[in-house]
């Protein structure tokens, strides 16, 4: 626990926070498509972004605004609705039916609603003093529900449907005027994890398929509070606290030990083209069920995350990111690197291509699940079957299109995402198509409609 008050006591130094508050992403956010109301790396609906490539730093919470006069408070609630479906061809044609590596595009050759997001957001307005008052919720129904669900809250919604329904946003978002002139700006509730690179928002990330970095060492949703304290207009404290990846509270925490970030964002640098957040994620994730009540208190996973975007020029871009992920109870290890670069060739056509090395020391991180509930039920250290391989190290190489074309027609989005994924194990394990081979192609993409 020595590690957990550790981060507590750094949290409270660099934050300011009051830790009699219980409780709280993403991801450059996991996460997007900036709402006004939450970070930009939050998953949102229906919004439209300039930019298909990666972000890579969570921005902070709009700076609250004073509404206009004659007009209420709850003038400016923005409803988005957006849906995503795709598929993905898988040479290797596995007899399982799985696309071993991922957990949204799980099933080889088989067309997947992936999301139908409803998205309510009330951006964040001046409510005197120099204090502002926003809300986001958002839900979530589709493929991709099975491995964002929340342990407690949604895990048994329609749980044995491939389609299962989530909450991936239900929060308020607070800008207080304190300890500098841009002050802090927070969330509470239901939040996307603010760590790493690619989100669950498909207008806010360059592919459809997800790296092994984003689905295996980045975590996804919490129930807590996430917040951001500006030291001026470059820099920002990270820090939160909540009940751990994808965990709530009483039967839907698998522990019963909270767990936290801290780290820094620093934003416009090198003349608005450069931007960096590094975010160290602390705290027992893993189930009492499987390493007993003492252990699963103790055990501690380290997550460590630094990525970075340079826009080169109107036309090019790079984003990079690290990942480091130790886990005590597991005794368990990896790493990766992964690298995207985004050429706009015209204001509606981008070409992406991801380049990815990553390393599952144990073969315990990177796992299938062939059933609907095996990923939550593997949550709460329940049991389920999977799929998984031995330790591999994992190259990724994916290039696609992304068009946007504007038609109007109170269509705000339509995105069509054609793709080809190259997977490799570079240690000459097979953990592809049956554990037959040590090479796969993915063909496929995906259509995203935002209204």
């Amino acid at each position: 626990m020595q590690h957990w008050r550790y981060v507590v006591m750094m949290m409270s130094l660099c934050g300011g926070v009051d830790l009699g508050v219980e409780g709280a992403q993403a991801a450059p956010s996991e996460q997007g498509g900036s709402v006004q109301a939450t970070q930009a790396g939050s998953a949102s609906s229906g919004a439209v972004v300039s930019s298909p490539a990666p972000v890579a730093a969570p921005s902070a919470v709009q700076p609250a605004t004073v509404p206009s006069a004659g007009k209420s408070w709850f003038s400016d609630i923005d409803v988005g609705l957006q849906v995503e479906g795709g598929a993905m061809a898988n040479t290797g044609h596995p007899d399982n039916g799985m696309n071993f590596g991922q957990l949204l595009q799980s099933h080889s050759d088989t067309g997947m609603l992936n999301q139908v997001a409803l998205t309510i957001t009330k951006p964040v307005d001046s409510i005197g003093d120099g204090y502002g008052l926003g809300a986001n919720i958002q839900m979530l129904y589709g493929s991709d529900a099975r491995a964002y669900i929340t342990t407690g809250i949604s895990d048994r919604w329609l749980d044995h449907h491939r389609y299962q329904l989530t909450p991936i946003q239900a929060n308020i978002a607070l800008h207080m005027p304190w300890l500098t002139k841009d002050g802090l700006d927070m969330q509470l509730g239901i939040l996307s994890s603010p760590m790493g690179v690619e989100v669950l928002n498909p207008a806010g990330r360059a592919f459809y398929t997800m790296s092994y970095t984003a689905q295996y060492s980045n975590p996804f949703e919490h129930v807590g509070f996430y917040g951001q304290w500006h030291l001026n207009s470059h820099y920002a404290v990270l820090f939160g606290m909540d009940a751990g990846n994808q965990k709530s509270f009483g039967r839907g925490n698998n522990n019963g030990e909270p767990a936290g970030y801290v780290g820094f964002n620093a934003s416009q640098l090198a003349g608005g083209a450069l931007s960096v957040t590094y975010l160290l994620r602390v705290g027992p994730e893993d189930p009492r069920r499987l390493l007993g009540s003492h252990r699963a208190h103790e055990a501690q996973r380290f997550w460590n995350d630094i990525n970075a975007t340079w826009q080169i020029n109107p036309k090019w871009s790079l984003t990079a990111e690290a990942t480091q992920v130790h886990d005590e109870g597991l005794d368990a290890n990896t790493w990766s690197g992964v690298v995207w670069g985004a050429y706009a060739a015209t204001s509606t056509l981008t070409f992406n291509a991801r380049a990815e090395v990553y390393r599952d020391s144990t073969g315990q991180f990177v796992v299938q699940y062939p059933e609907d509930t095996g990923y939550g039920r593997s949550l709460l250290g329940l049991p389920a079957r999977t799929y998984t391989a031995p330790a591999t190290t994992y190259g990724d190489l994916s290039f696609n299109a992304v068009w946007r074309p504007n038609i109007g027609h109170h269509i705000k989005l339509l995105q069509i995402r054609p793709e080809i994924r190259f997977d490799r194990s570079l240690n000459n394990t097979r953990p592809f198509a049956d554990f037959r081979h040590q090479n796969r192609i993915l063909i496929g993409g995906d259509v995203t409609l935002g209204f």
